[in-house]
């Protein structure tokens, strides 16, 4: 089950209002996450606004293109995009770098034969 990791940043002087925004994420668009397959989904932010995304799929690219497709997502995407910075014209869900894992410890343990 592959994780996925990618960042964004926040507008600094946005960050009360993005942390607000994401204390009851619309019913919805929980819902287009959910279906679209993505799971364990959080969302971590440095007070610089660098925005850490960490979730588990069992295929990205299909959980990408369903939440692209989605006007579900579309419409949250929309409501979020004055947040971020350097988006270039993409929504923020299709301009996320993705960071490659280096270090997994379940799969070292289970390599190493131990037991966890």
């Amino acid at each position: 089950m592959p994780r996925v990791c990618f960042t964004l940043q926040v507008d600094p002087e946005r960050l009360d209002e993005y942390v607000e925004a994401h204390r009851a994420v619309w019913p919805e668009m929980l819902a287009a996450i959910r279906d679209a397959g993505r799971r364990d989904y959080s969302l971590f932010l440095r007070p610089d606004g660098l925005l850490v995304g960490v979730y588990e799929t069992d295929d990205d690219v299909a959980s990408a293109a369903a939440l692209a497709a989605d006007p579900r997502t579309a419409s949250w995407e929309e409501a979020m995009a004055p947040f971020f910075v350097d988006l270039g014209g993409a929504r923020p869900d299709q301009n996320a770098p993705s960071l490659p894992e280096v270090f997994n410890l379940a799969q070292q343990l289970d390599a190493a034969g131990i037991e966890h």
